[in-house]
């Protein structure tokens, strides 16, 4: 048993295409697992959850009402260098920053698990887990947020002003809300937060400085960036919460609270990667 919760077998070192193939899709089934019973209080009651969809649309409309005509407004004064500067940092943003890689890593590790002994081999696949719930933490929401945004086909920040909708459009300039740069950047601020949580000032900050200059840059409201954090951020956590109840990196104490569970060091998966790829004597 690992500290993600998988309990796994060796495995002969050698592996052709169909083996790796039974591995990868193995691994990529493993937060498809039943969840463990549960012990003690639900990590999300439907209560406390009602609250949080509650609070998120008093914050959205409230923004809305207040917010986003004034920043429509005061755009038209921001200097042309700020908004050039805020039009390459919005790039950060996407998506495709953290999907192609970590799916790029999942796949490539299980290559490697596929065709390496025990004890390497659940070092690997615990990075594997986690990689599996960075992948779903932000895509995911980000799919959500995809589709309706479309539904709702809200116009972007221009001179028709805030309330100007066009539902169930596939066009780009009627898809303001929610937006999907603070989808991402807040999905990745818990998501990563949850894994490392020293690192969280540094990834709040990164979140909003995304869904700020999604506003500077006139792609979206006020109201567009609050709604998307708000859509990233509890997302990510649903997401968290899943990987929780099947012990896949996290794990739920009797009080609900959810904690990281212990992965390898730095100067263990060092070690790992040297003996694997060190030339044969």
């Amino acid at each position: 048993m690992t500290a993600n919760g998988v309990k796994h077998e060796s495995v002969p070192a050698a592996g052709g295409a169909r083996r790796i193939g039974s591995e990868l899709v193995a691994l990529l089934a493993l937060p498809a697992r039943a969840p463990r019973p549960a012990a003690g209080v639900p990590m999300l009651t439907g209560a406390r959850a009602a609250l949080a969809l509650l609070a998120a649309a008093v914050l959205i409309a409230a923004a809305m009402l207040m917010l986003d005509g004034w920043a429509l407004a005061q755009q038209k004064r921001v200097p042309i260098p700020v908004i050039d500067l805020f039009n390459e940092i919005t790039d950060y943003g996407r998506s495709g920053w953290f999907l192609w890689p970590s799916g790029i890593l999942i796949v490539a590790l299980v290559i490697v698990a596929a065709t390496t002994q025990r004890l390497a081999r659940l070092t690997i696949i615990s990075l594997i887990v986690r990689l599996e719930f960075i992948f779903a933490a932000i895509a995911l929401p980000g799919l959500v947020g995809t589709i309706v945004k479309h539904v709702i086909g809200r116009v972007r920040p221009s001179a028709i002003g805030p309330f100007a909708y066009v539902p169930f459009s596939s066009r780009p300039e009627y898809a303001s809300m929610p937006s999907g740069h603070a989808t991402t950047a807040f999905a990745v601020a818990v998501a990563f937060g949850a894994l490392w949580p020293r690192a969280r000032p540094l990834l709040w900050l990164y979140a909003l400085v995304i869904a700020a200059s999604r506003v500077i840059i006139a792609a979206h409201y006020p109201s567009d960036v609050v709604a998307g954090a708000c859509l990233g951020g509890f997302g990510a956590v649903l997401i968290r919460n899943y990987f929780a109840a099947r012990r896949l990196s996290f794990a739920a104490t009797r009080d609900g609270t959810v904690l990281v569970l212990p992965g390898p060091s730095l100067r263990r998966i060092r070690s790992t990667f040297a003996r694997l790829f060190a030339p044969a004597s």
